[in-house]
């Protein structure tokens, strides 16, 4: 075999996530690992045991459609209209069921551009966002939103609108800001779009998670919008089953059906048993549920929060999601990678540098905290932030 590099030119200049990164690190000095969303909290009860009958049964150990199993689906439309509030969602043409959110925008990026097309993207982003997008051959515009508020204007978005871009792409909540749109946004966003003939890629895996004061609103669910709107959600953080990989797309019927095409030329169907685990959940959870996991979040969020102020560290308070980016430049380090290890080095708390969410300077002077974590873990990472005063 002649020596040659055996790697293509969509992975050229793709590295691994910092956020995997420090997690392997964290492991390394046995820290608190605040970095990675695992989300390690207990998973309800009527998830795991429907997800287990099935399984014992053997009942659903093939093959299930690509689309997603119908009564997930159907229960995703009964959500997606009562909570959502999106009109008369189609569960037999309208959703496809992925494998996580992540495997929905790949679906979507490989069903509906093309290479070269541009697509608006906010900064801070999810580095995942624009990673699937770089492979898929597309052209990240970025919109830079500023701490503290993260206001979008008008103006920001017709600077880098061009006769190529074809999309934008944001989440609500967001991570790594915790950002929760208001409507007033979302209405200038949609307007935006319609008057460009663009569509819009939501994530919103974090809509259950928003604090007080805030709502989550999808942006399908304005006048016009849905016909145009890729609404990408999951059920990981709701239900703190990030190892499970289960999302979904709620997509008009002409581009469901090409991304249900791609979803079963990866994937095939996600997996079988759990979709019929989620499918219970969602039927049998009560309101009181999302209510109170939302309301221990703020105040885990409050928790943290405080502790990040008295080690001089000030936070940009969340609205929602499970993330705080915490300003660093007190630690007094030019590079926020070095800042990062210091903490973790000092203290043993991980976290993830601000440039991985930034290709401005911005990012580094900030870190991302994760604070979905069980009380005693929380506090005891409270605790040794506090040492860095």
């Amino acid at each position: 075999m002649t020596e040659r590099t055996w790697r293509s030119s969509r992975t050229s200049n793709l590295a691994q996530s910092y956020i995997r990164k420090m997690t392997r690190e964290c492991d390394r000095v046995g820290g608190i690992n605040l970095g990675q969303g695992v989300c390690d909290l207990p998973t309800p009860t009527e998830i795991l045991e429907a997800a287990a009958s099935t399984i014992r049964a053997d009942k659903m150990s093939t093959y299930g459609k690509f689309e997603g199993i119908d009564p997930l689906r159907e229960a995703i439309s009964k959500k997606a209209t009562e909570f959502n509030k999106i009109p008369n969602v189609d569960a037999n043409s309208e959703i496809v069921v992925t494998i996580g959110a992540t495997g929905a925008l790949n679906c979507i990026v490989q069903a509906i551009f093309n290479p070269g097309d541009e697509v608006i993207i906010f900064q801070p982003y999810y580095g995942y966002h624009l990673n699937t997008m770089l492979v898929g051959g597309l052209v990240p515009k970025f919109v830079e939103l500023t701490p503290p508020e993260w206001e979008l204007s008008r103006e920001a978005l017709e600077a880098v609108v061009t006769d190529k871009t074809r999309a934008i792409i944001f989440s609500s909540p967001t991570n790594p800001s915790g950002k929760v749109y208001t409507r007033d946004e979302l209405k200038l966003i949609g307007d935006f779009c319609k008057d460009h003939d663009l569509l819009a890629i939501t994530d919103e895996i974090y809509e259950h998670i928003v604090s007080e004061g805030h709502e989550h609103v999808s942006l399908a669910s304005l006048p016009g919008m849905k016909e145009r709107t890729l609404t990408i959600s999951g059920f990981s953080k709701t239900f703190s089953i990030t190892g499970w990989r289960l999302g979904y797309v709620i997509a008009p019927a002409h581009l469901a059906e090409p991304i249900g095409l791609v979803n079963d030329l990866f994937y095939v169907c996600a997996p079988t048993p759990l979709q019929y685990g989620v499918a219970v959940g969602l039927a049998e959870i009560p309101a009181s549920y999302y209510v109170e996991m939302a309301a221990d979040y703020q105040k885990k969020r409050d928790l943290f929060c405080d502790a990040l102020k008295d080690a001089g560290l000030t936070p940009h308070v969340p609205d929602g999601a499970y993330y705080v980016l915490a300003d660093i430049t007190r630690l007094g380090f030019d590079d926020d990678r070095e800042a990062a290890m210091h903490i973790l080095e000092t203290v043993g708390v991980a976290s993830v540098p601000g440039s991985s969410f930034f290709t401005s300077k911005t990012g580094k002077g900030l870190t991302r905290f994760c604070y979905a974590k069980d009380w005693k873990t929380l506090e005891d990472a409270c605790v040794r932030i506090r040492r860095l005063e």
